[in-house]
C-alpha cells in the first residue's frame, strides 16, 4: 500500500525542499522585505500545520496504533511519539547557534549589512560566514521537515501535499537568508543560488535516509509512531520557530488572520477531500 506512493512523497519533499531557491531569487529581485506578506505567509504556513497535525495526523497515528496495540497501549505510544517529535527538534535547535539560526527573523536589507564590524574580520568574510553557517542551520533543521513530509505523502498523498505546501512556504526566508550575506560578500549570484539550493536538498536527503533505514519495519505500527512524531515535529516548529518569525516579521493581527487563513484552508481541503 505505501510503496506505490514513494516516487510521490519523493517529488512533494524535493519541491518543498526547492522552495529555498525561490527564496534566493526573491531576495535578489528585491531589496526590502516585504514584511506584511511574510508575516501572513509564515502566519498561514503554522495555520496548515498545527491544524492538520492536531486534528488529522495524531488522530491517525492514534487509530493505526491502537488497531495494533489497543485502546490503552496505543493511544499511549501516540502520545509518547508526538511528545519524542518535539523533544527532537528542540534538540536540533539546542545545537544551532542562535545567530545563525535561519529562522530567526530578518530582513533582506539587515541581511546585507556587517553584523560584525571588527579589525581582525572585514565586513565580507563576516557576511560570508554568515551565509554558510545560516545554510549549515537550514539543512540540519530540514532534515526532519523532510522526513515528515515524505512520511505524510507516503501514508496520505493529499496530506503530503498540504504539509509540502506549508513547509514550501516557511522555507522561502529561509532561502533569503542564505542568499542575500553569501551575494554581498562574494558578489555571485551563482554562488549565492547554490548554497541556497543545497541547503534545499537536505529535505528529500531526510527523506530518503529515513526510507532506507526504516523500510524493513514499514507496517501499520512504525507508521502510527512515525506519524505521530510528525505531528509533535510540526507544532513544536510552528509554535518556535513560524509564528516568533511571523510576529517579528508584522503586525500581530497579520500574524493572526495568517494563522486563522490557514487552518480554515485545511479544515476545507481535509472535508472536501474527507
Amino acid at each position: 500500500m505505501y510503496q506505490e506512493n514513494v516516487l510521490f512523497a519523493f517529488v512533494l519533499t524535493l519541491l518543498a525542499g526547492l522552495a529555498t531557491g525561490i527564496g534566493s531569487l526573491l531576495a535578489f529581485l528585491s531589496k526590502k522585505t516585504d514584511k506584511k506578506f511574510l508575516a501572513v505567509a509564515l502566519g498561514f504556513s503554522a495555520g496548515v500545520m498545527i491544524y492538520v497535525s492536531m486534528v488529522e495526523i495524531f488522530f491517525k497515528a492514534k487509530e493505526s496504533l491502537v488497531g495494533c496495540m489497543g485502546e490503552t497501549k496505543g493511544y499511549l505510544a501516540t502520545t509518547v511519539a508526538f511528545f519524542c517529535g518535539m523533544f527532537l527538534t528542540m534538540l536540533i535547535d539546542k545545537f544551532v547557534p542562535d545567530f545563525e539560526n535561519p529562522h530567526e527573523a530578518r530582513e533582506v536589507a539587515e541581511l546585507s549589512e556587517c553584523p560584525e564590524k571588527t579589525a581582525k574580520e572585514p565586513s565580507t568574510a563576516a557576511l560570508h560566514r554568515m551565509g554558510i553557517f545560516s545554510a549549515l542551520a537550514i539543512a540540519i533543521h530540514n532534515f526532519p521537515e523532510g522526513l515528515a513530509t515524505f512520511t505524510a505523502a507516503l501514508k496520505d498523498p493529499t496530506l503530503g501535499v498540504s504539509i509540502a505546501l506549508a513547509i514550501a512556504i516557511h522555507n522561502i526566508p529561509e532561502g533569503i537568508a542564505v542568499s542575500v550575506p553569501i551575494y554581498h560578500s562574494t558578489g555571485s549570484r551563482r554562488k549565492a543560488f547554490m548554497y541556497s539550493f543545497l541547503s534545499g536538498m537536505s529535505e528529500p536527503v531526510g527523506a530518503m535516509v529515513g526510507y532506507f533505514l526504516l523500510m524493513p519495519f514499514f507496517n501499520d505500527t512504525m507508521f502510527g509512531l512515525l506519524f505521530a512524531g510528525v505531528a509533535g515535529i510540526m507544532v513544536f516548529i510552528s509554535l518556535d520557530q513560524l509564528l516568533p518569525a511571523a510576529e517579528k516579521y508584522g503586525e500581530h493581527h497579520l500574524c493572526t488572520y495568517g494563522v486563522v487563513s490557514g487552518m480554515m484552508l485545511m479544515a476545507l481541503s481535509l472535508v472536501l477531500f474527507a
